[in-house]
């Protein structure tokens, strides 16, 4: 039997992949250097690059080297970079304390960056984990973690980070009410320019595992799920970036990325609020981990789970390829 009947397709989508210009001109998602924001880890010392383990081409950085990166990433065309201080054990206590030593690592680090490279865009974390011996994000009291005793202690944090020079604060606490608080704070003390990223729907996810290694901040008892959302729940996510967006928040983010799209592309859809999402530790670890083993091609693979945290709405990435990715572009 002959099966020489020709097709009748006026529509033929293959025709909009035929070469790789016809693509370009095409693509509806596209990266750039503007897209991204690249988190960095700072610790004291000097001339310091201590390489983090479970996070192959990572390290905990001294200030002085610190500013080499961060000088890096302006020149590639990253616009911000998000700093997380490695606290020494000897600083921490229960109340947090040295989060808000003006002399402190994260105040010297700010002012050494916006000294050194005045146009990018600093964006300071504002949780009690670093700096804590509980390694909670909030206050905690009989194995509680309190919320409305721990935003005194986050507002002095921030206003510490905006004092120093801080463009953003970003807090990853999750306790209630905390984006009014602060804003209310930083308003009242001259800070009414600085902007917050409020780590909107942040997941009690499981790929944070790295992260706290590189900053020795997990939990000393418990877990984080009385303040975390939980993987299971959307319409949670939506409920808290209504809140933050009342009470003041500039940026909403969402974190982890790849396991919750659908979470950026619901914000993206009910607020008109920059949407941000962090491509965390964990996510990028996995990726890295399996191009070692020769199972994924490494690059590419990395390159199309940040086209898929675009395409699902977010305007920015956090991510620790970010240079690589710029680069790759």
């Amino acid at each position: 039997m002959k099966y020489d009947v020709k097709p009748v397709l006026r529509s033929r989508p293959r025709r909009n992949r035929s070469t790789e210009s016809v693509r370009q001109m095409v693509r509806e998602t596209v990266l750039l250097p503007s897209n991204f924001i690249l988190p960095l880890f700072v610790c004291e010392g000097k001339g310091i690059a201590e390489p983090i383990k479970s996070m192959p081409g990572q390290a905990r950085l001294s200030v002085d080297r610190l500013v080499v990166k961060a000088k890096e990433a302006r020149a590639a065309g990253i616009p911000a970079i998000a700093l997380f201080p490695k606290i020494d054990d000897a600083k921490k206590d229960s109340f947090a304390k040295e989060s808000f030593n003006r002399d402190g690592l994260l105040p010297r680090a700010i002012r050494e960056l916006k000294n050194a490279v005045p146009e990018l865009t600093v964006i300071s974390d504002v949780a009690m984990d670093p700096y804590s011996t509980d390694g909670h994000d909030g206050l905690v009291r009989d194995g509680k973690i309190l919320n409305d005793e721990t935003l005194p202690i986050l507002a002095q944090m921030a206003l510490c980070q905006a004092e120093a020079g801080a463009d953003w604060i970003a807090p990853s606490d999750m306790m209630d009410g905390r984006v009014g608080y602060l804003r209310r704070a930083l308003d009242e003390n001259g800070y009414s320019d600085r902007s917050i990223l409020a780590y909107t729907a942040k997941y009690a996810s499981a790929f944070y595992g790295p992260f706290r290694e590189a900053l020795d901040s997990a939990p000393k008892a418990g877990d984080k799920k009385t303040y975390q959302m939980d993987p299971g729940n959307r319409r949670e996510a939506l409920r808290e970036a209504l809140l933050d967006a009342k009470e003041g928040a500039d940026i909403l983010m969402v974190k982890p990325a790849l396991a919750y799209l659908d979470v950026i592309s619901e914000l993206r859809r009910q607020t008109t609020l920059p949407i941000a999402a962090y491509q965390v530790s964990g996510e990028y670890a996995m990726i890295m981990a399996a191009a070692e083993k020769g199972w994924i091609d490494g690059p590419r693979a990395m390159m199309e789970s940040l086209i898929g945290i675009r395409r699902a709405g977010a305007s920015m990435i956090l991510s620790y390829y970010a240079l690589e990715a710029v680069k790759n572009l």
